[in-house]
């Protein structure tokens, strides 16, 4: 395997990380100032991504398309929040799952009257055409390089605004004690909407920047929401910095073990064979990964203090 395959390979799976990271950060910190389990998270990032491909199509801005996604996604968790959410903090996880299932339902349907079945497109901004020369001779799109600068500006944005602002002070006292706060003047309603909203603006940020590699269609946060999960389980529930932890082990992990697992299995089977093996054992290796660390991690890596 040549070095510049390899390099691409790890950037990929950086890529992905960092994709990953944007939808778990908010879905971790949901579950961790709420205690919510939302399986609509997936749907804002289609949100996000309907919009952008929506208004970048209208205004011939993909950068336009940006902001709007992030809007879109943010009113829509805020609206989700105090019309539904509110609702079901008292309740316990099965109400929560079975009412979050029901808005996936609700969002997909929705999207599919608005915008039809067939996917929608979004154009890689002219800015971000081009590649990048890697080392051994090979080329790195440009915009993929864009999204992961993205999710490491978006990462310490986080940490800065959890450890260093007045509302990080809030959520952070938010996960110890909801009762304490509510109980010394903090307005607990508009505290969780601000954080639902923010959640649901990273899923949509996170779709936005997706979409532009792949079709917008109905139904896309779905497959993404099961690797979020996979995600938070693995860096810790609650917890930022096991987000992003677990995002890019998660990703670069999936991503050289369906380039590598099926070229090792070429030394002991056949190269049909070692390919339809190799290529189910890399779709099963991250949940052999979750599995192995929380045989020894049950609260994962960086599971967020009681």
């Amino acid at each position: 395997m040549s070095t510049a395959l390899l390099i691409e390979q790890l950037l990929n799976g950086l890529q992905l990380g960092v994709m990953l990271f944007l939808m778990a950060a908010g879905l971790t910190l949901i579950f961790g100032v709420m205690g919510l389990i939302n399986l609509a998270h997936g749907s804002f990032y289609m949100i996000g991504a309907f919009a952008c491909a929506t208004v970048a199509a209208a205004t011939g801005s993909f950068w336009t398309g940006l902001v709007a996604s992030l809007i879109a996604a943010a009113a829509a968790g805020a609206i989700v929040e105090m019309a539904v959410i509110r609702r079901l903090y008292e309740r316990d996880h099965l109400d929560q799952v079975l009412a979050t299932f029901a808005l996936i339902l609700i969002f997909s349907e929705g999207t599919r009257w608005l915008f039809g079945s067939f996917p929608l497109y979004l154009d890689i901004p002219p800015l971000l055409h081009g590649a990048v020369p890697l080392p051994g001779g090979g080329q790195y799109q440009l915009y993929r390089l864009a999204i992961i600068g993205v999710g490491i500006v978006v990462a310490v944005g986080l940490y800065l605004l959890i450890s260093r602002t007045r509302l990080g002070m809030r959520i952070r006292a938010g996960e110890s004690d909801r009762e304490m706060i509510a109980a010394l003047g903090v307005d607990i309603s508009t505290l969780y909407t601000v954080v639902f909203a923010l959640g649901a603006a990273l899923a949509g940020l996170a779709g936005a920047l997706v979409g532009a590699l792949q079709s917008v269609q109905v139904g896309m946060g779905e497959p993404v929401l099961i690797l979020a999960f996979v995600v938070i389980v693995i860096g810790g529930i609650g917890s930022i910095k096991g987000a992003l932890f677990g995002a890019v082990l998660v990703g670069v992990v999936d991503t050289l073990g369906r380039l590598l697992l099926p070229q090792a299995l070429t030394l002991m089977l056949p190269p049909s064979q070692a390919a339809l093996i190799g290529g189910a054992l890399a779709s099963m290796l991250i949940y052999i990964v979750m599995a192995l660390i929380l045989a020894f991690r049950p609260s994962g890596l960086f599971a967020a203090q009681s």
